[in-house]
């Protein structure tokens, strides 16, 4: 016997006029297939936790998928993104807390984020801080152990006892 299974069309994301693939949010672009507090995350500086606290505040529901979202909701999560500390997203989730050159608190996103590292790195090394020599000698920062890891950048240098060649006279 053949059993026949009715197959139901779903409407697919790419069949709707309103969604939309990309969208643009605070310089980057995000997919529309994902949900929203998950594309957040695309966004260099931004992560699940933050971006949850961004759509709380913008007022946008985090499973709508964010192809869906309407200009509007895209202003607010841009609002709440560039504006943290206005919006009122508690001083802990703020990833540049009393910053060294200013001493106020803000947030960082996308390329600042990779300038303000560099930055902290060169000062470091120019004030020869313990971190900043570790830096400098390519070895871990933050107390992890040498002996097994982090030897991919230091070459093809085994570790451990190397057998001694057979000499021709004896056998």
């Amino acid at each position: 016997m053949l059993k026949v299974v009715k197959m139901v069309e779903e409407k697919k994301p790419a069949e709707d006029k309103e969604f939309r693939h990309l969208v643009r949010v605070a310089n980057t672009d995000v997919k529309g297939e994902k949900h929203v507090l998950y594309a957040l995350t695309k966004i260099k500086g931004v992560n699940v936790m933050l971006a949850n606290a961004v759509c709380r505040k913008a007022k946008v529901s985090i499973t709508k998928k964010a192809g869906y979202l309407s200009d509007a909701e895209v202003k607010a999560l841009e609002n709440v993104i560039l504006n943290l500390l206005k919006s009122g997203i508690p001083v802990w989730m703020l990833n540049r807390r009393k910053d060294y050159e200013t001493g106020e608190d803000k947030h960082v996103l996308l390329g600042d984020l990779d300038f303000a590292r560099e930055m902290d790195i060169k000062r470091m090394k120019k004030t020869k801080s313990y971190k900043g020599l570790r830096h400098q000698w390519g070895l871990p920062v933050r107390g992890q152990k040498t002996r097994s890891n982090f030897r991919k950048n230091k070459g093809k240098a085994s570790l451990g006892v190397q057998r001694k060649k057979i000499r021709a006279g004896r056998v």
